[in-house]
């Protein structure tokens, strides 16, 4: 498969944004967009350029599912605002499970010695980065 995918870790203030190689083999990190969801304010002005940019054929959000498989509150927000994404931009929207990225995510900077205050600058779209990285081993092409 010759195409790009998104992904997205979708938070109330954050949105942390990866993308893959055209073969779909890695998932590399692109940015943070901030967002404030309870004002209505999606980022989907910087979400429309990246996706101008890069084409994706998908996007790929985050699922965050409790420990025992149950969708909560913010599975319902993530699936909400997947739907707001297919509708305001024609791409189909898949979920992959994100139960532990954002604590990998977190161990991963903490062991390159990143300091706190930069981990939060970083770790949305390091998150993003393993949620589509999950979804490309799981889904080879």
């Amino acid at each position: 498969m010759i195409a790009r995918i998104l992904g997205l870790d979708v938070g109330t203030k954050t949105v942390g944004i990866a993308v893959s190689d055209l073969l779909g083999i890695t998932a590399q990190p692109v940015e943070t967009i901030k967002v404030d969801t309870e004002s209505g304010e999606l980022g989907f002005v910087r979400l429309g350029e990246l996706i101008k940019d890069y084409k994706p054929v998908k996007i790929v959000a985050g699922l965050p599912k409790h420990m025992n498989g149950d969708e909560g509150i913010r599975a319902v927000a993530s699936r909400e605002y997947g739907a707001k994404v297919t509708a305001e931009f024609g791409i189909p929207v898949e979920y992959q499970d994100e139960r532990l990225t954002t604590v990998q995510a977190e161990k991963v900077l903490i062991a390159g010695g990143v300091h706190r205050k930069d981990r939060k600058k970083t770790i949305d779209k390091l998150a993003a980065v393993l949620i589509l990285q999950n979804y490309l081993d799981a889904h080879k092409f």
